[in-house]
């Protein structure tokens, strides 16, 4: 395995080796499903490459809920090969891919009738259960219990005495989303794959019918570029319509998307030692634990405006802090809210109008000769829809290729964690810093945490702490624009780091700090840092402004008020 780095020099040569040579498969979108993809290509021996327009998991892969699930609420649905599905990655990546990212987290579903409710919900989570434990990948987490009402309270005394007569609690998985996705890029381009994000399709190639490769612009140096591939995968998520659209052919499934929408409040404001999950009329309600936050989502609505900066409503707001309030003894306000951030969720159309009925299933077909298309799923199951897109896509080449391995390949930073962890008071000794800072950069980057200390080797300042963002180092952000592929001063502040979500100020308080740690590595002059520093305070304001508006439709328009991506100049 190569180096993993994803810095500026990678970029260039990804970009520069992708246009001068045929690949087997080129990836179109740098999503959970995409990055997914490109590592399933390249570790079955095929020359891979991926291509992002904006920047890695920027669209639903960094706005999710951040749980690795079965999905209760789907064996209500009777949907068992869904749960069975997603039960078996969930283990999967608590044990064996990413036991550095992925963590347990316990949830306490409060029972809020007497009788019928404690069987009824105690048979769901104890199939729930069985089913994990029976596929062999359910072993690191604990059983379900059944609780009195006066121990639930006990365990989360946040909760009204008069909004339950009795508990039970579960557990499931929890990991940062878009540095999960950084994450998997980093290990495709470590096995090989050519990787670039600021590159958009902007057109496919074709020899009669066939697909054979697509019209690259690079967003960041300027020009355009044709990639040649024996296969392309459409693997855009929301955009999969309009992706298919630059080939004149839609397929046989429409994707429409759903906004779910997600606040983020301080630990201290709901006082629980458990996550909460809470029956809402359309779907269930979460309480997440959230490092020094708790993250409360989320909706699930239908969106039809613009796909690139879905935005949050006030009333978007207000449905949420009504329905946690429901069994809060002390309920929030909006002054409690630090952050909110809104996604949409690639569902395929069915029958049903309600988008919280349209499908989770995945689907793969070969929409045209040379281009597959993958769509649907969940972000747990990504790792088999990344297998399933790559299996249609060898049925056109022509050649013998072997089955996905992905099962059995660990991605980066996940071999040696175990051991560093348990050497993390020696780690601390040696580079100065206090153990819970060291067991923070463990839990973000695993065993690739020498990168970081060895920054912090070279300057000492930065293992100093952002201004304003007391979480994360110094040395992080040189990290993200080192190797994490970070381009802009927005890459680093909402999805390397979730300084955006987890502070009051939403970032505006480090981000100079930031961009100036960032030009050091991206060879910014003072008026490119100006540009980003006033990017960055515009999206912001756009976003507040947004979240005062009382419909979708005026969120919208708020949220259109910063621009897209900060051209360099």
């Amino acid at each position: 395995m190569r180096s993993s780095e994803l810095g500026p020099d990678q970029r260039a040569e990804s970009l520069a080796r992708m246009a001068e040579r045929e690949l087997d498969v080129l990836v179109v979108g740098g999503g959970v499903v995409g990055a997914g993809t490109a590592l399933d290509a390249v570790t079955r021996g095929l020359a891979t490459g991926i291509v992002e327009a904006r920047d890695w998991a920027s669209g639903t892969s960094s706005r999710s809920s951040k749980l690795i699930h079965g999905g209760l609420r789907y064996l209500e649905m009777l949907d068992f090969a869904l749960v069975q599905e997603a039960l078996k990655e969930r283990g999967l990546l608590l044990q064996t891919l990413a036991p550095h990212l992925v963590k347990p987290v316990p949830f306490l579903y409060p029972l809020q009738h007497r009788g019928w409710e404690r069987p009824y919900v105690g048979s769901g989570v104890a199939l729930y259960d069985a089913m994990s434990v029976s596929g062999g990948h359910g072993t690191d987490l604990p059983l379900h219990r059944h609780l009195s009402r006066r121990r639930a309270l006990r365990l989360a005394p946040c909760l009204r005495k008069d909004a339950l007569v009795g508990a039970v609690q579960y557990y499931d998985a929890q990991m940062d989303d878009a540095r999960f996705v950084t994450t998997l890029v980093r290990t495709a381009a470590g096995y090989g794959a050519l990787a670039a994000n600021r590159a958009r399709v902007v057109g496919f190639l074709r020899e009669g019918e066939r697909v054979v490769g697509a019209r690259v612009h690079d967003l960041e140096q300027g020009g355009e570029f044709e990639v040649r591939a024996r296969q392309v995968v459409n693997a855009t998520g929301v955009w999969t319509d309009e992706t298919q659209a630059l080939v004149g052919e839609r397929g046989q499934f429409h994707v429409r998307a759903s906004k779910g929408i997600h606040l983020v409040v301080p630990r201290d404001r709901i006082h629980s030692a458990t996550g909460l999950i809470l029956r809402t009329e359309k779907s269930v309600l979460f309480v997440i634990p959230w490092g020094r936050h708790w993250i409360v989502g989320t909706t699930d609505t239908e969106w039809t405006l613009g796909k690139d900066h879905p935005a949050a409503s006030s009333a978007d707001i207000e449905y949420l802090l009504d329905h946690v309030n429901s069994v809060l003894a002390v309920p929030l306000t909006r002054e409690d809210v630090e952050g909110v951030y809104a996604g949409l969720r690639p569902l395929l159309a069915g029958e049903s109008e309600a988008t919280s009925k349209l499908s989770r299933e995945h689907v793969v077909q070969h929409a045209v000769p040379g281009l597959v298309v993958v769509a649907g799923g969940k972000y747990t199951t990504y790792r088999v829809m990344a297998r399933d897109a790559v299996d249609e896509a060898v049925h056109g080449l022509d050649q013998r290729v072997p089955p996905s391995c992905t099962e059995k390949v660990p991605l980066a930073g996940a071999e040696g964690y175990q051991a560093l962890w348990n050497g993390r008071a020696e780690l601390a000794r040696g580079s100065g810093l206090h153990i819970a800072r060291v067991e923070h950069l463990l839990n973000r980057y695993g065993s690739l945490v020498g990168e970081l200390l060895q920054l912090v080797a070279e300057d000492p300042s930065l293992a100093e702490p952002l201004g304003g963002a007391d979480d994360y180092l110094r040395a992080e952000v040189v990290h993200a624009a080192r190797s994490e592929g970070a381009r802009h001063l927005d890459d680093v502040l909402a999805r390397r780091t979730r300084i955006s979500m987890e502070t009051f100020d939403r970032g505006t308080v480090c981000m100079r700090e930031a961009a100036e740690l960032m030009a050091r590595e991206l060879a910014w002059d003072k008026g490119q840092i100006d540009r980003e520093v006033e990017h960055y305070r515009k999206r912001v304001e756009a976003e507040r402004e947004s979240q005062q508006q009382p419909d979708d439709l005026t969120a919208d328009a708020a949220r259109l008020g910063a621009e897209d991506i900060v051209p360099l100049r």
